[in-house]
């Protein structure tokens, strides 16, 4: 039987990526609004098959449902995204959206019911520890914030009106950092049952002394970085970031919008709102990040040669409580 809680979890994430296919029209269910993102519908029809790949085909064995499902399918994710080494297929994005919520509801239904039910699953190792839920509940959520990133696309499509509110205020780059000493640290997953492959096993690693921000750089300093002309100035940028940036000609993070006065403000779902100056910026991609981190370092001082932290600098740093306001954005 499965933790109460992680079946709580995961019933509340099926109902709210069903709420976000019914608070659109029907005829938008399968619209794409970013060349990045698939539909609405196509990221609850991938949540339903893995769980129906994982749960009746692994596990029961009842491989006709998810054959089926598979058969349905529309494949509309422009990166052919893979999932456990199956094609990843959304049943039923090309029925109307009330077949596809009917068909979602019936089947996740089902599955919570066996998730809680005693004996109703076969016994396996995928089930010990709760190793299966967890993974179904960590992806789902992960569809259900694509559908989130959907959402936004849909609204950054359509002309809003500007907020009202205090504009935007450029500042210097905080040099406030924490020493970290050269040592040995532990890296990756003491094998929770919720960790990803890839933060298995844990392993020691041996580490410079390095320093790090205490906190993510805010919207008021990227601000800064924007208005140093950062964008213009190729030598902040590699040659990867160079070629994104011609193709892209991307001039701001991606939620960001200017404007008669020039004073920026968000959009989010809702629409527009000001950009409050401590919040951490979000919305940009590993090269604007890098570009940031080279004007950071060309300015000198206690910046000087300011680079990206590596995956096991941020790691070390975040699990000794040595860094502040993690988990409000990707980092």
């Amino acid at each position: 039987m499965t933790n109460p809680e992680i079946l709580g979890q995961l019933s509340s994430l099926q109902a709210m990526m069903a709420d976000l296919l019914l608070g659109v029209p029907a005829s938008e269910a399968n619209s794409r609004f970013h060349p990045r993102l698939a539909s609405l519908a196509w990221y609850l029809g991938r949540s339903v098959y893995r769980e129906l790949y994982w749960l009746r085909e692994v596990l029961a064995e009842e491989a006709d449902l998810a054959g089926r499902a598979v058969g349905r399918a529309g494949e509309e994710a422009g990166d052919g995204q893979q999932h456990g080494g199956v094609r990843v297929m959304a049943a039923g994005v090309h029925d109307a959206a009330d077949h596809l919520l009917a068909w979602a509801a019936e089947i996740q239904g089902e599955h919570l019911r066996r998730l809680a039910t005693p004996g109703a699953l076969p016994d396996s190792p995928l089930l010990r520890d709760d190793l299966l839920p967890w993974f179904l509940l960590q992806e789902t959520a992960r569809d259900y914030e694509a559908m989130l990133w959907v959402l936004l696309a849909r609204r950054l499509s359509r002309p809003d009106a500007t907020p009202t509110g205090k504009p935007l205020k450029a500042c210097p780059p905080s040099a406030e950092a924490v020493e970290i000493t050269q040592g040995h640290y532990r890296i990756g997953s003491r094998d929770e049952p919720f960790a990803y492959d890839n933060e298995l096993p844990p392993q020691a690693v041996e580490l410079s002394g390095f320093r790090i921000a205490r906190l993510p750089v805010s919207n008021a300093e990227f601000l800064g970085f924007m208005v140093e002309g950062g964008y213009a100035r190729q030598s902040l940028w590699d040659q990867a970031g160079q070629d994104w940036l011609a193709a892209s000609q991307v001039r701001s993070p991606w939620h960001w919008r200017q404007d008669s006065q020039g004073h920026w403000y968000g959009m989010g779902m809702n629409g527009a709102r000001p950009l409050s100056a401590d919040e951490p910026v979000a919305g940009i991609c590993r090269h604007e990040a890098r570009a940031y981190a080279a004007w950071a370092g060309s300015l000198g001082g206690a910046l000087a040669g300011a680079v990206l932290q590596h995956e096991y600098q941020w790691e070390i740093a975040a699990r000794g409580g040595q860094i502040q306001g993690t988990g409000r954005v990707w980092e």
